[in-house]
């Protein structure tokens, strides 16, 4: 197939199966028709699983796929089928499973063998063209399978069916697994402690991830216990991390993990939910600690966040940035020679940044010796007394080389950004911008986040439809170092699942509780409503990550019918077993933040179909989630919500006095704490939610026009307060009483 000929990739939205179309596979996208040329031509499917900033996935591409001997064999012998892990994350979390259950380890690209009906039977991840690295060659693994498949068809029958039973088995949660205990929260957290690396902070050895939900857990529980351990956690992760390779010194923002224990050398790739979780963990951590270095770092991941990932035109955030430019390239945009920083640099310049980042002529990229990845190895103070001068002119000289090198770097091949808007993974960035907002008294990004809000609301959500998963998709992937396309906006066919529904209901409160504008929490209501109706098992309790394809009055038996999926294409192949997520993997679990949600909502309504939700989804895992530990974070944050009663602290007034009562009501850290500012207009009963209304207005100090600061938890509201230094203590008192 020459360059000029395209596939069936051509007519895609995505942007990684877009850069597949003039490959000379007769690739499908993921659909019914692909399955019915399956069964009519009685061959078995090969199907890829991948992502646009999936560095592997790139690889096998241009070894495999690219290769017109094996494109021959693949046409010949199968249907393939190629599928972005970000636009069907049902398709890609079951054939996880699957691959993982047959081979034991999981990943992207993910390569599976399937029925005509797709019912896995064999699979793994990278395949090298021939055998190499210990792995078989992808040639040989395709011939294998076409003769199993003629040969050996019972076989291969049996052992798909055996798959499909563990993949049912996975994620199936059929009932209560346990009573709901608060001693949860504590078990996650020491699980926790028990993996933490004293030394280089973060949790186990190489290779190193983030944790966010679990950071925040042990935050909380900080703020609550101020047991010193704690923050030792807390304060080596979060400095360590953001002293690494794994964060970009010079644009700002987290690569998505380390292949080193030291935080040094990272997977360059960079995702949008990767930075809008540890925004959290950062602004959260200086709300805890004080710690002045942590808001820095919350700033910083603001500013390339705004400048790469933010949709200026429209509102909304893009979903990534690669990791590469180019097939050849491995971190070479983020990485450094001497030679490349002397070229923009004085020598003063050079010298500060060689002691600063550990600049030598030897670096740690394997493919290339010469790069260094930048990681702050010796402070200022230290660099001032080496070199006998002050700190002051060290901080000078490193403030104006990063400025240079950052407009060289800028100048190079640029790693391609996906201006795909996902609704789920928007949420998690409006909700991140909104905190960061409040905590750090950023008006420009309170604005921007709402107006992503808006976007999605207004372009992803219908009161009779629900949900869409995808607002805008990016154009084609651009030659490389070409400027970057605009989002295109264009229907998507996948319709919304659980993560969609759950964040987006924590992200419309977190707006109501920014602008006391009652519409947000109207729309809050309206989208759980519809989680519910959508997503929620009432015969056992918890959510699945699709729709359910039975009502609430159907037989059980119809659990196993299946009619709907994400995209209403139908249960086509492992689309069929039914999941309800909840392990954090790498976003929040969508059980936990769907908990999360109700008992937001919970706190502003109080009904207590809400909160019976709540508790059967949380008995669902309850037996489980010790053995998950940390893998569990946001359930346990769910747990936070559902042991302590909503703390809600409501500022009212207009004048000087009533903000620095609302500062005051920012400042501390707790996961269940909200702080409400509202002026004399927005506090009238039809201007509230209901538990609020019965409540705020009916106050003496709130009739009189005073302005003044109300704690209410549990549905019971205390005295008025009228200065900040005594809503500080009131606040520090509650909060170290309430340590479920």
């Amino acid at each position: 197939m020459s360059s000029e000929t395209t596939n069936a990739l051509a007519a895609a939205s995505s942007s990684y199966l877009r850069s597949a179309m003039h490959q000379p596979i007769r690739w499908h996208e993921w659909g019914p028709e692909a399955f019915a040329a399956a069964q009519r031509e009685n061959k078995p499917v090969l199907l890829d699983i991948g992502a646009v900033w999936c560095h592997w996935c790139h690889v096998m591409d241009r070894e495999s796929y690219e290769n017109p001997k094996i494109a021959e064999v693949v046409n010949e012998h199968f249907i393939a089928v190629k599928v972005d892990r970000d636009e069907r994350p049902d398709v890609d979390s079951r054939y996880q499973a699957a691959v993982s259950a047959i081979s034991g380890q999981g990943g992207w690209p993910l390569t599976a063998f399937l029925t005509p009906d797709g019912r896995p039977f064999y699979g793994g991840t990278y395949f090298p063209p021939e055998d190499q690295y210990g792995r078989p060659g992808f040639r040989r693994v395709l011939e294998a399978i076409a003769g199993a498949w003629r040969e050996k068809r019972d076989h291969v029958l049996q052992s798909a069916a055996s798959v499909m039973t563990a993949i049912g088995q996975a994620e199936a949660f059929t009932g209560r697994s346990a009573e709901f205990s608060p001693r949860i929260i504590e078990s996650i957290v020491q699980s926790a402690v028990q993996m933490f690396d004293l030394r280089h902070g973060g949790f186990g050895q190489a290779p190193k991830f983030p944790h966010p939900a679990v950071m925040d857990l042990i935050l909380d529980r900080y703020a609550r216990t101020r047991e010193s351990y704690l923050r030792t956690v807390a304060d080596t992760t979060l400095e360590k991390m953001a002293r690494g390779g794994v964060y970009d010194q010079l644009a700002g923002g987290f690569h998505r993990y380390s292949v080193d224990e030291r935080w040094v050398v990272p997977h360059f790739e960079k995702m949008s939910y990767d930075n809008s979780e540890l925004l959290k963990n950062y602004v959260h951590g200086y709300q805890a600690t004080g710690n002045a270095f942590f808001a820095a770092v919350a700033r910083d991941i603001l500013r390339w966040m705004d400048e790469w990932l933010s949709d200026h035109r429209h509102g909304g955030f893009y979903a990534s940035q690669d990791a590469d430019y180019s097939l050849d390239d491995d971190g070479d945009y983020f990485t450094w020679t001497q030679e490349e920083a002397r070229a923009v640099l004085t020598a003063d310049e050079l010298e500060a940044v060689i002691h600063h980042y550990d600049l030598a002529e030897v670096g740690e990229m394997h493919h290339n010796p010469a790069k260094n990845v930048l990681f702050v190895h010796a402070t200022p103070a230290e660099i001032a007394v080496r070199l006998g001068t002050q700190t002051e002119r060290v901080e000078a000289l490193l403030d104006s080389a990063k400025k240079k090198m950052l407009a060289a770097r800028l100048q190079r091949p640029t790693p391609y950004v996906d201006k795909t808007v996902y609704v789920n993974w928007n949420a998690l960035c409006v909700s991140a911008y909104l905190e960061a907002a409040r905590v750090l008294n950023l008006p420009e990004a309170r604005r921007f986040a709402l107006r992503s809000l808006d976007r999605i609301l207004a372009e992803g959500w219908d009161a009779k439809q629900g949900l869409r998963h995808v607002i805008a998709y990016s154009e084609a992937q651009p030659a490389a170092g070409g400027p970057h396309p605009a989002a295109t906006p264009r229907r998507s066919p996948v319709r919304g699942l659980l993560d969609d529904y759950a964040f987006t209901v924590c992200a419309c409160l977190d707006a109501y509780e920014a602008t006391a504008a009652l519409s947000y929490f109207t729309f809050a209501q309206h989208i759980a409503e519809a989680m519910i109706a959508k997503f929620y098992d009432p015969m056992s309790g918890g959510f699945f990550d699709t729709e359910r394809p039975y009502s609430a009055g159907d037989a059980p038996q119809a659990l196993a019918a299946g009619s709907e999926t994400a995209s209403g294409d139908g249960a086509l192949g492992a689309l069929a077993a039914r999941r309800k997520p909840f392990q954090d993997s790498p976003t929040p679990a969508g059980n936990s933040a769907a908990v999360i949600a109700l008992m937001r909502l919970y706190g502003y309504t109080h009904d207590e179909s809400l909160r019976e939700k709540a508790e059967q989804t949380l008995e669902v895992f309850a037996g489980l989630a010790p053995q998950f530990g940390m893998f569990a974070g946001t359930y346990g944050i769910a747990a936070v919500w559902f042991a302590n009663p909503p703390l809600h602290v409501v500022v009212v007034g207009n004048d000087e006095l009533a903000q620095k009562l609302y500062d005051a009501a920012v400042r501390p850290f707790a996961l269940n704490k909200v702080a409400l500012h509202l002026t004399d207009s927005e506090i009238a009963p039809q201007n509230l939610p209901p538990a609020l209304a019965e409540t705020i207005p009916n106050l003496p100090a709130v009739r009189e026009g005073k302005s003044a600061a109300v704690i209410c938890a549990g549905f019971t509201c205390r005295a008025p307060i009228f200065e900040p230094d005594q809503l500080t203590r009131a606040l520090e008192e509650t909060l170290a009483a309430t340590k479920a």
